[in-house]
This record gives structure tokens, sequence and C-alpha cells, in this order.
């Protein structure tokens, strides 16, 4: 049995069309450095509820899911924008994974 495929997210987050962006520390070439990941869906929470300040429900109905989904979305990014700090590794941006083709 397959995993059911994610439902369409609507992102209105400034990284739209945008391929392989990168943050990392400074003075550190990128190819020494290991990367996380980090999906645009994650993004798009982060800057709904962190720096626009809605509220997970209200951010879920921009994005047309869950509260519990945006919740889910918040920790994964979360963790991963403080673990790329703390231990200094590569952040890239990139689409979202499992989505329907």
């Amino acid at each position: 049995m397959s995993p059911r495929y994610k439902k369409p997210r609507k992102c209105n987050c400034p990284f739209e069309g945008y391929k392989g962006i990168i943050y990392k520390p400074v003075g550190i070439p990128a190819l020494e450095l290991q990367r996380i990941t980090i999906y645009r869906d994650e993004l798009e929470a982060m800057r709904l509820c962190d720096l626009t300040g809605l509220t997970q429900q209200k951010a879920g109905e921009k994005m047309g899911i869950s509260r519990g989904t945006i919740q889910r979305l918040l920790t994964s990014a979360r963790a991963k924008v403080v673990r790329a700090i703390v231990e200094n590794k590569a952040l890239a941006i990139e689409r979202e994974q499992n989505t329907k083709p």
C-alpha cells in the first residue's frame, strides 16, 4: 500500500520559482558543508506563523491544509533551522516532496 499524496498547498513565500537556494555559514565553502533541506511548505508555515503572527488555524486556512499539518510543518522547519545554525550546516530550500505528479 503506497502512502497518500500530499494535498496541494498554497505557498506565497518569496522563493516561488527559485531553485537551489542555500544559506550557509560565512567562510566555509558549500562543498565542505552538510546540507539540511527545508521545503517551501515548511518555510511558508514558518513565515505565516512566526513572521506575520497568524495563528496556526489561520495559517492552515491560507495554505489550504489543516491546523495539525501546520503544526507538524512548523515543528519540522524550526528543528531544521536550529540544527543548521547550531551545527554549522547549509540550509537548502527546495520544493515539496511526495506531491502528485
